[in-house]
């Protein structure tokens, strides 16, 4: 009996693995976050409570209902650390490089779990793809830390720099936006070298390791003398909007936020591309009190959560080239042209299907998310609205409501987060191969006549 349904188990598809995956590592860290060993206190946190933060920590949202810092003793925030790591490359990442370090090969289901896990360039294989991800994570949030320790040692001393530099620097790179600190990055808001840094951590873990690769082999191409390749349209696309998004939302949030401040120029837009940076890259950091923003700003930083960083990444949201690829049909559909281009090469009808189903599918959990908030909670509608915006974009931003949020608030949230970090799609998918079998239609029917607009 036993057997048997280990073997149903292994059939079943790569998503819904993955999925139930997630969740019972939610599970076993929010058991451990409850524990009186993981708090200053020494006493149980509910375990709502507890897999509230876990659950934040594995898809890497950033959502607190008790400060991590304050509340949290050493053991706590180690933990909240590996759950961010673990969620941020994937756990199936984790698996492969115990199983290479052992000298043993991949079974075909681990293979098949890892490509669903890493999105990867067809022209390596999955293994070395998922090698280049650890080494590049790795000295990533290693350079990061060191820069980190050389600017905190101005404040802390050199044990509580360096644990600090680390923690912030594997939660920037993993997008996760957890902070020791009770005001995040508040206290720092004109320290230009530490906002920088932080920046190109998120970004770093924000473009999708597809795109650094291509960057990479170009490079490397370059100093070897010979001909560079392209960029991928993948990557071009993912550069281009992103550095869009960060330029024009800076812009927005500075003109919104600070045309009558008395800060100077340097201030105003230093946290002006911190906090935009921190919704493009769905890191959610805050230099500023997020509560106190204008509704233009809040409603603007809700837009760009829900867009959310590159495919293949850390990051959340419906994802940038998600969003390149509706903007792409909405001009091909303006033009009238039948097939949708980017950057002169035509884009698969099965890619832009799943873009629409994508964004459809996350729109209507939103709705439905808001809808519930709405009734159980006593934020304004833009605070919900951004609260849910944040959970499903795995950005971790909040206006100050998460902490007062009610028993049912806090577990449509959690569910809201671990959809937003499985994804919209692979759920849905997930959801429909349990409830329908799947089959492949041999017939069409005839055209019916539907008028739209």
């Amino acid at each position: 009996m036993n057997i048997s349904r280990i073997i149903k188990f292994n059939r079943r598809p790569p998503i819904q693995i993955l999925s139930i995956g997630f969740i019972l590592i939610s599970v076993v860290g929010g058991t451990l976050l409850s524990m009186p060993i993981s708090s200053y206190s020494g006493k149980l946190t509910p375990f709502t409570d507890a897999l509230f933060t876990a659950a934040s920590a594995v898809t890497t949202t950033g959502l607190i209902v008790v400060d991590t810092g304050s509340y949290y003793n050493l053991f706590g925030q180690i933990v909240i650390m590996i759950l961010i790591q673990v969620g941020g490359l994937g756990y199936m990442l984790f698996f492969v490089f115990f199983i290479l370090l052992i000298g043993k090969n991949l079974s075909m289901q681990s293979t098949s779990l890892l490509k669903e896990s890493v999105k990867r360039p067809f022209t390596v294989e999955v293994t070395q793809f998922a090698i280049f991800i650890i080494l590049y994570t790795f000295i990533t949030e290693l350079v990061g830390a060191v820069g980190l320790t050389i600017c905190l040692l101005k404040n802390f001393p050199l044990s509580k720099a360096i644990y600090s530099a680390i923690f912030h620097s594997v939660s920037a790179f993993n997008t996760a936006g957890f902070s020791i600190y009770v005001d995040s990055f508040v206290k720092y808001n004109n320290a230009i070298t530490i906002h920088i840094i932080v920046n190109l951590i998120c970004i770093a873990g924000c473009l999708g390791f597809s795109v650094v690769f291509d960057s990479i082999e170009n490079i490397r191409n370059i100093f070897m003398q010979k001909r560079p390749n392209r960029l991928s349209v993948h990557s071009r696309l993912v550069y281009s909007l992103t550095i869009v998004l960060l330029i024009g939302g800076t812009l927005i949030v500075y003109f919104a936020e600070y045309r009558d401040s008395s800060l100077s120029f340097q201030e105003k837009i230093l946290n002006s591309s911190f906090q935009v940076a921190n919704a493009v890259t769905t890191t959610g950091f805050n230099s500023i009190d997020i509560g106190k923003m204008s509704n233009t700003s809040l409603f603007l930083i809700t837009v760009l959560m829900f867009i959310g960083s590159g495919s293949g990444s850390t990051g959340g949201g419906i994802k940038i080239p998600t969003f390149g690829v509706l903007l792409s049909l909405l001009y091909s559909v303006l033009k009238q042209r039948e097939d949708v281009n980017i950057f002169k090469r035509r884009v698969s009808s099965e890619v832009i299907r799943h873009s629409v189903a994508i964004t459809l599918l996350s729109g209507l959990w939103m709705f439905f998310a808001v809808l519930i908030l709405s009734a159980t909670e006593k934020g304004t509608f833009i605070q919900i609205l951004f609260e849910v915006s944040s959970a499903l974009g795995t950005v971790g931003l909040s206006t100050g409501i998460t902490p007062n949020l009610t028993f049912i608030g806090k577990w449509v949230i959690i569910v809201t987060m671990l959809i937003g970090r499985i994804g919209t799609l692979g759920i849905g998918l997930s959801v429909g191969l349990s409830l329908f079998k799947s089959q492949k239609e041999s017939y069409q029917y005839p055209l019916g006549d539907i008028y739209v607009g």
